[in-house]
């Protein structure tokens, strides 16, 4: 029997599915490939022994221990709500093939317009945010490579390299640099952490943290933010690589982390650093074009240019979504404090209470949850058990991720912006550069 393929763009992240054509259980879809969307880990690598230093050692690795696990629970809820979505169209006969699912269109077909348009706002604003801080990051990771030139005439450099994501049509087209990311992830954090156990503990370091509860909450949101990204879906992983990293950064410099957010910045510059810097660039590129796709897609569609074949066009008609990112990461270069924000503001619903209360209401009536396609796993005792999850998901989050998280990190923006301005030339850098 054939097989066809479809691609499909789950919360942001791309997944490219196969199944059977004219099989009775097609929509039960198998997800053949995910591709590996580290680049909120390999950004936060960076930053996570920043939030240590806020946080304190024991708060910092149960706050990853927590989120990671919610973050690997809402990703499953997401791709459950989409093989129920795609199970409902398939029984009306629709089509997918030569379009891209998206996380708005899975919510319309199950909740409606109302939640089209809120799931529409989070998840764009969340990815262009996503993407600032990908070029913030590029531009205060090559700073130490090259200081000649600042970290402001870095990101319009970047700004423009990056600008040529638009003539890559589809998630497809990044699949090797997928694996890569991998590779380039897996060398940075443990070039962080072997080389701040050789460097060993600076002279008199303190580990004061947690000292402010402001320091504190936005230390956890942005961890909340590291975990948001799905490359949770690899969780056990991934903690292989921060938890070591921003453990051993923190014991070696301690509370000298707080006025150096990117980790890099306090590692001895040598060919090792430099690799580590040249392979983050890289990936973050890649990011860049993860996190912009989905919002290329969301324009095209608005445009009714998605269908077309002619790449030209299509690259044209996405221009409009590169120039004001780019303009934002001018404004704010805030590299740390700015996934905070993010992480407070908008991960916390468009990652972990949205896709919570989507699935509690998808399948609030007795009739949905008796013809649902994904049962809930065995462990979790029913669905009363997966209930209770999703509300206990949805209460702290919002509590803590968003209400404490919120708070903390606007706080702690507006302190960057009193301290070093808007448009500031260069965002934590030396005296004598700035």
């Amino acid at each position: 029997m054939a097989s066809e393929k479809v691609e499909t763009v789950i919360a942001g992240n791309y997944v490219e599915m196969e199944r059977e054509e004219g099989s009775s259980k097609s929509t039960k879809s198998k997800f053949s490939k995910f591709l590996w969307d580290g680049g909120s880990v390999a950004q936060v690598l960076l930053t996570l022994p920043y939030s240590f230093s806020q946080l304190g050692l024991l708060s910092g690795i149960l706050f990853q221990l927590l989120y990671g696990l919610m973050g690997s629970w809402t990703a499953y809820l997401i791709s459950v709500l989409y093989v129920e979505y795609r199970t409902r169209k398939e029984r009306e006969k629709v089509d997918f093939r030569n379009h891209v699912i998206q996380w708005f269109e899975v919510l319309d077909g199950l909740l409606g317009k109302h939640w089209r348009n809120v799931g529409l706002l989070f998840n764009c604003t969340f990815l262009v945010f996503g993407s600032v801080i990908q070029l913030i990051a590029c531009a205060s990771n090559i700073y130490y490579i090259n200081d000649n030139l600042d970290k402001r005439t870095w990101t319009y450099i970047f700004g423009a390299c990056c600008a040529t994501t638009v003539f890559v049509p589809s998630f497809h087209n990044y699949r090797i640099w997928s694996f890569l990311g991998l590779v380039m992830t897996s060398y940075t954090a443990w070039y962080m952490t072997i080389a701040s156990l050789i460097h060993g503990q600076i002279e008199g370091v303190k580990h004061s943290g947690p000292t402010t509860m402001v320091l504190y909450f936005t230390g956890a949101t942005n961890i909340l933010y590291t975990f948001g990204g799905h490359a949770v879906t690899q969780h056990f992983y991934v903690l292989t690589l921060t938890l070591p990293s921003a453990s051993a950064v923190y014991w070696a410099f301690g509370d000298l982390l707080l006025t150096h957010s990117n980790a890099l910045s306090l590692l001895p510059k040598n060919g090792f650093r430099d690799t580590a810097v040249i392979l983050m660039l890289i990936h973050q590129f890649i990011t860049f074009g993860f996190a912009c796709t989905p919002l290329y897609f969301v324009w095209e569609k608005f445009l009714r240019v998605h269908d077309t074949k002619s790449v030209l066009k299509r690259a044209l008609a996405r221009l409009p979504v590169v120039i004001p990112i780019w303009f934002l990461a001018i404004i704010f270069p805030f590299f740390g404090p700015i996934n905070s924000t993010v992480g407070s503001l908008l991960v916390s619903f468009t990652v972990y209470i949205i896709p919570s209360l989507a699935h509690m209401i998808t399948f609030s009536s007795a009739s949905a949850r008796e013809n649902a396609v994904e049962r809930p796993p065995p462990f979790l005792g029913g669905w009363a058990g997966l209930y209770c999850a999703n509300i206990f998901v949805v209460v702290w989050v919002l509590v803590v991720g968003f209400g404490f998280g919120g708070w903390a990190s606007t706080l702690n923006f507006i302190r960057q912006i009193d301290s070093f301005g808007l448009f500031t030339k260069c965002y934590q850098c030396p005296p004598h550069k700035a």
